[in-house]
């Protein structure tokens, strides 16, 4: 029930800033300016699905926004010599899951604490990808920018990607067994264990998993312009880690939804672009954006409070 509540009020959060916007900045509502925004934030939406699972399974990834990067440049490497776009696509998914498999390894099967892990592979993977790149950009083939496509039918196959994504990652979740095995993983280790379940395997499939989407995320961001910039990915931990918390994932494991993290993606993502049509500082995005986190942080630690009182 908590987490349908929270999925409730995170609607009308977001319906009253778009009413908002719908009386103050109608040139939001724009197909151009709604494209742009779905298009950019669909590659987080797919991460956050991710990392999701990841949290409900009581793991943490704050290496997602180096695996991004590692995965782009290499999607726009490959791109560049001519590989063809379906098999970029591929490699760039197995790229980010043998990432996926090494965070995995380290803490599925040397049960190391994952944000230890993960910190480490964030590190280790951006300065290694800094000191081959340079800050060199990619320059990508002019024929590979959205697929070949126009600019508008590109953005919209990058849109139905992200939410074909949510879409599958929400089903399986609800009626797969895998997906019951990640909540109980997160929700008691020890009695998933004593009950024959494998928690530390299912730790393992959703680090790759995560390693996966990442990979496709970074493919569908590297043709939507027409270099690749090494240093993308930069705060993209931040963004899905706080989509996830805001959607009621509980960081302590076993609770929450893809689709409320997705709901929480797409209210942070509104902010930005609402303060710039109601003309209002860019500063105040950060602040307001703290603000609705730290509200569901607290939210989520007075209904904890109340459920074991």
């Amino acid at each position: 029930m908590r987490t349908s509540r929270r999925e409730v009020s995170l609607c009308v959060a977001l319906a009253v800033l778009l009413l908002v916007l719908a009386i103050c900045a109608p040139s939001f509502y724009h197909l151009n300016p709604l494209l742009s925004l779905g298009a950019r934030q669909a590659p987080a939406l797919i991460v956050t699905c991710g990392l999701a699972l990841v949290i409900i399974s009581r793991q943490i990834d704050i290496s997602v926004g180096s695996q991004f990067a590692v995965c782009n440049v290499t999607a726009g490497l490959l791109f560049s010599a001519g590989w063809p776009t379906l098999l970029v696509i591929v490699a760039s998914v197995l790229a980010g899951a043998l990432i996926g498999c090494l965070n995995g390894v380290l803490v599925a099967g040397l049960r190391l604490p994952s944000i230890v892990v993960t910190l480490a592979t964030m590190a280790g993977l951006r300065e290694g990808l800094r000191w081959q790149r340079q800050g060199e950009f990619v320059d990508l083939p002019t024929h590979t920018q959205w697929f070949g496509f126009q600019q508008v039918p590109g953005q919209l196959l990058i849109i139905l990607g992200g939410v074909g994504v949510l879409i599958t990652t929400a089903l399986a979740t609800k009626f797969l067994r895998a997906g019951r095995l990640v909540y109980a993983a997160g929700s008691n280790p020890e009695a998933a264990r004593l009950a024959g379940l494998r928690p530390q395997a299912v730790i393992f499939a959703v680090f790759v998993l995560l390693g996966a989407l990442t990979g496709l995320a970074a493919a569908l961001n590297a043709v939507q312009s027409p270099q690749v910039d090494p240093k993308s990915g930069t705060g993209l931990e931040l963004q899905v880690i706080a989509a996830a918390v805001v959607g009621g994932v509980a960081i302590s494991g076993g609770r929450g939804t893809v689709i409320g993290a997705a709901l929480g993606l797409v209210l942070l993502a509104c902010i930005s672009p609402a303060l710039t049509y109601l003309h209002t500082q860019a500063y105040w995005e950060r602040a307001i954006q703290g603000v609705v986190i730290l509200l569901a942080v607290v939210g989520e630690g007075l209904a904890g409070r109340r459920e074991s009182s």
